[in-house]
């Protein structure tokens, strides 16, 4: 069968049910030394353990994911162009990826050398390369902080140096990192160990170690970025996944944060219980516009077994994707739609609604009273 029109795809219809699951009983939280931490889920965002998750403090240089994050965009939206380093850019105080003026280098290796490295240099030169001072970058930050709910937070410098009017939470913090990691370049670069940032002048690449010892002291971790200040204390934002399952863990004023993280992340993880998808439950009868037969029989292909947290599961919807009518001719086995499982408007998983029989072009007959797939399914509940 021809594939199916966007016009035919648009009059789609989707019966949504709210599919139930067992929850599994819950081990116990564990404590931290945090003054604020948070876990949350990725995929839905849906909260598994919180301390003072909603308590305004400073964050330190976690900040620097909001500077990567827009250098990032913006390195996608104008080819990745080269920044010239100034004497302005490298007059900052803390740590440093090594930036000299007159260095050059493109805006994706400055976001890899402040996310590896800390380098306040290189969040300074970002923010001045894109805005022209600290408080228009600053203004960046917030207006896409906005964009992602953070309600608790105001940003004043891009590195995360202290400032009374800078601050954040736990719960956006793990926001902002939700929406980072979906930045493939991001999650590139924040999930690796060491890396080369390529310089254009003074030629030759130059290697850095990530701060985040996690990545290599905890199975599955993928990030993301360590922080510190005397105002601020410790503070870590990251990130681990394991059979497809991603947490993201953030703590602050965190004395103890290596053993505090790798705590949440085991009892996230500890919450997971496994899904059957089953899709052969749908089944019903489609109109045929031009065929031999006024109708076609269709049924949803079988699934498979998937882990989720808990708390996912008890969000997954099921929507059942079918057009009102088709067109024939449509052959047995033939797609014809789609059984969709989502959180929320994520797909987590998918199967494939195929005709049962043929559907031979001809003069068909007509479909008015042809008990639908739509009827027969409503009954079924």
């Amino acid at each position: 069968m021809k594939k199916l029109t966007r016009r035919l795809w648009g009059a789609a219809c989707a019966l949504v049910l709210l599919l139930s699951f067992p929850v599994p009983v819950r081990a116990e939280a564990p404590g931290v030394s945090a003054e604020s931490a948070v876990l949350l889920s990725a995929q839905s965002g849906a909260i598994l353990y919180e301390k003072n998750a909603y308590e305004r403090r400073a964050m330190a240089s976690t900040t620097k994911i909001m500077t990567a994050l827009l250098a990032l965009e913006e390195a996608e939206r104008s080819g990745d162009p080269t920044v010239d380093i100034t004497q302005e850019m490298v007059a900052v105080e803390g740590s440093s990826m090594g930036l000299r003026e007159g260095d050059r280098l493109r805006l994706t290796e400055l976001a890899a050398g402040m996310m590896l490295a800390s380098g306040n240099d290189a969040a300074n030169a970002c923010a001045l390369y894109l805005a022209g001072s600290q408080e228009e970058f600053a203004a960046l930050m917030n207006g896409r902080a906005q964009e992602i709910g953070m309600g608790d937070t105001n940003f004043v410098t891009p590195s995360g140096l202290d400032d009374e009017l800078h601050f954040s939470t736990a719960y956006d913090m793990a926001k902002l990192a939700r929406v980072a990691l979906r930045n493939e370049k991001f999650a590139e670069i924040v999930g690796s160990f060491t890396r080369q940032v390529e310089f254009i002048e003074p030629a030759g690449n130059v290697p850095y170690t990530n701060h985040n010892k996690l990545l290599q002291m905890y199975e599955g971790c993928v990030g993301v970025k360590t922080g510190f200040t005397k105002k601020a204390g410790r503070c870590l934002v990251s990130a681990a996944t394991r059979e497809g399952i991603t947490l993201i863990a953030v703590t602050l004023n965190a004395p103890d944060d290596w053993n505090d993280h790798m705590a949440l992340l085991d009892y996230g993880f500890s919450q997971t219980q496994p899904v059957a998808f089953d899709g052969s439950q749908v089944q019903g009868r489609v109109p045929l516009v031009g065929g031999q037969v006024d109708s076609l029989a269709v049924q949803g292909a079988g699934g498979g077994i998937v882990d989720f947290l808990a708390a996912d599961a008890a969000q997954i919807e099921r929507r059942v994707l079918l057009p009102r009518f088709l067109y024939a001719p449509v052959r047995a086995g033939d797609q014809v739609g789609r059984v969709q499982y989502v959180i929320g408007e994520e797909e987590v998983y998918s199967v494939p609604i195929v005709a049962k029989e043929d559907g031979y072009a001809g003069e068909g007959k007509d479909t008015k009273n042809t008990r639908s797939f739509w009827d027969l399914f409503k009954k079924k509940g």
